[in-house]
């Protein structure tokens, strides 16, 4: 075993230090990166001559053999070694080859093997992450208020049905509705996480907001199931002998619901960090009260109020500017039934009616819209560059939040699966021995040694 070794390591070495090897046969200096290690021939192997002669040290210790850096045997040494000594880090590992071996620029190249070890990497996984996607057309275009809207419940909060002594609470759940265009927000109160509880809010948002284009939601039980009641419904209505005109209608105003991907709020992060913002002022408002169900719904209107009051940008220093922009000032401009104006921004105002003076007034704030609260939307602040790419084919770990690391499962990307959405990467399909479902990008860790 031993003599076989050596050999292998003869070999590698005149393939690798062939002018080295000629050049100390000939009493020739060596390259620089070798000389400075003071290289000598010993029995045809190129040994480390150092500065540890006088030393107590075994002689393999003392005259370690010279390898490459960039070699298929170095590599599986490093492999081999990194292995028997319990996966242990580059450090003690270089320590460790450095009895026998010694590796050209041996610190990164033991470094960069111990990344790549699968083992190791389950212990504590890197997941991927793309570029930030390009902000979708419903968020950096005029439209009327809540026409794109995302939706999504906060926890449940403790209420009573009456004052009575001896009333038990029960649970209550706060509906949110976000415009994705001008940030405002509508707060509901439904009695439970049904369908039923959601649709009723859902009607109430409707006849108070006007017409919805699409929503926006996870993929919520309850929010699954409004969709499939709103088909049946609108199924139901189609299949009944209307005349063109009316069907025509029902089609243009049928509401499209859009659902993220399994696993992944951050894609709603618009309406996520609202839910956080209502939910600070009710912790504040009523700490540990138990309110009944018309107080707390008279609190939830105030705190809508006061969220559809924060400035969409931040404040300027300029005496001059009183008003600051807030998504109140689109809510109470326009009728349900919003029909477009005339472009009245450059006009005088002396010489208009009255309701083209409030259309100039409603297309003054649009205007300041589109020139001071846009600009706050170009900067990515974070997920800058793409990282850990994960390509088709490949093998990955699937974040688990309910297990440890060492029990995310392994799985194989799809392959062709890898969706698009909104012109960035950011969700992949992943086969198993069940089936194939969708996950987020920032949920799969590609394993590094493929």
């Amino acid at each position: 075993m031993q003599e076989a070794e050596t050999r292998l390591l003869k070999a590698v070495q005149q393939e690798c230090f062939a002018k080295e090897i000629d050049n100390l046969k000939g009493n020739k200096v060596c390259s620089p990166s070798i000389q400075k290690l003071n290289p000598f021939l010993h029995n045809g192997m190129v040994l480390v001559g150092g500065r540890l002669s006088n030393s107590s040290l075994g002689y393999e210790q003392k005259h370690p053999v010279l390898l490459p850096s960039k070699h298929h045997v170095t590599t599986l040494l490093i492999e081999y070694y990194h292995r028997i000594n319990l996966h242990t880090g580059p450090h003690l590992l270089l320590s460790v080859l450095r009895q026998k071996y010694w590796i050209l620029g041996g610190r990164n190249v033991v470094r960069q093997r111990v990344r790549k070890c699968n083992h190791c990497f389950k212990f504590k996984p890197e997941a991927s992450s793309a570029l930030m996607g390009e902000l979708p057309k419903a968020r950096v275009n005029e439209s009327k208020p809540f026409l794109h809207t995302g939706t999504d419940y906060t926890g449940f909060i403790n209420v009573t049905m009456g004052k009575r002594r001896g009333v038990i609470s029960q649970k209550a759940y706060i509906c949110i509705f976000v415009c994705l265009c001008t940030k405002a927000i509508h707060l509901e109160l439904a009695a439970d996480l049904s369908t039923d509880a959601f649709m009723a809010a859902f009607k109430r948002f409707l006849a108070r907001r006007g017409a919805v284009s699409v929503m926006y939601s996870d993929g919520g039980k309850n929010f699954l199931g409004a969709r499939n009641q709103l088909d049946e419904i609108y199924n139901l209505l189609e299949s009944q002998s209307f005349n063109d005109s009316l069907s025509g209608e029902l089609q243009r105003r049928r509401i499209k619901w859009s659902f993220l991907p399994p696993l992944s709020p951050h894609m709603g992060g618009l309406w996520e960090g609202n839910i956080r913002m209502v939910k600070q002022h009710l912790l504040k408002v009523i700490g540990t009260q138990v309110l009944t169900y018309e107080e707390l719904y008279t609190v939830l209107t105030q705190v809508e109020c006061l969220l559809n009051s924060r400035p969409l940008c931040p404040l300027s220093s300029d005496p001059n500017d009183v008003q600051v922009l807030t998504p109140a000032h689109f809510l109470h401009s326009n009728p349900l039934d919003y029909i477009p104006a005339v472009d009245m921004v450059n006009r005088p105002s002396s010489g208009l009616r009255r309701y083209q003076l409030l259309d100039q007034l409603v297309q003054t704030y649009w205007k300041r819209w589109s020139q001071e609260y846009l600009h706050n939307l170009q900067v990515r602040s974070k997920w800058n560059t793409d990282q850990n790419p994960v390509h088709v084919g490949q093998v990955v770990l699937v974040k688990d939040d309910l297990a440890p690391p060492l029990m995310w499962h392994v799985r194989f990307n799809h392959s062709g699966s890898i969706l698009v959405l909104m012109c960035i990467d950011r969700v992949v399909c992943v086969k198993t021995k069940t089936g194939s479902y969708k996950r987020p990008i920032v949920k799969v860790c590609p394993l590094p040694s493929q």
